[in-house]
């Protein structure tokens, strides 16, 4: 199985929303960990 960035990302934004509306405090860790994720992922594809 492979990680489809185009599949991925939706999953990890919806999370994270979800988890910002549960707790609105954790909004810059959130958005922090996506940015990670989302940049992780980019650079995986590039060198995969």
């Amino acid at each position: 199985m492979t990680l489809d960035p185009l599949l991925v990302s939706p999953v990890i934004a919806l999370i994270a929303g979800i988890l910002i509306l549960l707790m609105p405090r954790l909004l810059n860790y959130v958005v922090a960990i996506y940015l990670i994720a989302i940049g992780i992922i980019g650079l995986a594809g590039h060198f995969h």
